[in-house]
């Protein structure tokens, strides 16, 4: 049996559904989602990719 990932809420959501969850997942994958469910999976990508893409969301978003 493969163990489900365990997804994060971001920490910049607002209340309700219209949010991006973020999981883990074997093989070095990091799973990216618009909602808990696995489903209505939207990206899959390295964990280096995403490192970077979070580097530069950060540079941009620096004042």
């Amino acid at each position: 049996m493969t163990a489900q990932p365990t997804w994060r809420k971001s920490s910049f959501c607002s209340e309700g559904d219209a949010c991006v969850y973020v999981a883990t997942a074997p093989g070095a994958l990091v799973k990216v989602a618009d909602r808990v469910d696995p489903a209505h999976l939207v990206l899959a990508t390295t964990q280096a990719a995403w490192a970077d893409f979070l580097r530069a969301v950060k540079e941009t978003a620096a004042p």
